[in-house]
């Protein structure tokens, strides 16, 4: 199998409307320890649910780009991001000043572990564990996602 191997260029951002669907960017953070694979998932701050570390596109950054700053303000992680997006999901985001949801995307970026912070901005909002795939992805709620945690595997990237 073959991977295209696209040059990011900074996101350019538009009006997606009230009723648009939103895009986010999220890094399924990863590392081997004795020969296995482990992924790394952050509590969400209001529901407590598990999750990847997620955000909003930023003017002028590359979606690699957004996804690696949301790995160090969620889960205190810097480490070496791939450009290959490994999936999509789906979910219907709730904002803090409303009741009515809206519709997101999550474009899902590998980025492999180098530096685990104690000190991180968000540390005392959020949890974070590692544990294996089949554990990560059993503990999502999002089944697209689940599904892209169960099948990832960084050798088929060329990680």
């Amino acid at each position: 199998m073959s991977l295209l191997r696209a040059r990011q260029h900074p996101v350019q951002l538009g009006d997606a409307g009230k009723d648009g669907v939103r895009i986010q960017f999220g890094a399924l953070i990863w590392r081997r320890r004795k020969d296995k694979i482990q992924i790394l998932l952050v509590k969400s701050r209001r529901s407590k649910r598990w999750i990847i570390p997620k955000g909003w596109p930023v003017h002028g950054q590359t979606p690699v780009g957004a996804a690696s700053r949301e790995a160090w303000e969620e889960a205190g992680v810097k480490g070496r991001a791939s450009s290959i997006c490994i999936g999509l999901y789906s979910y219907m985001k709730l904002p803090r000043d409303s009741d009515i949801p809206f519709p997101c995307v999550v474009a899902v970026f590998p980025l492999e572990a180098r530096e685990v912070a104690d000190s991180y901005p968000e540390a005392l909002e959020r949890k974070r564990k590692w544990m294996s795939p089949k554990k990560a992805a059993e503990k999502l709620v999002s089944p697209e996602l689940s599904q892209i945690v169960r099948r990832f595997d960084p050798k088929r990237l060329g990680l």
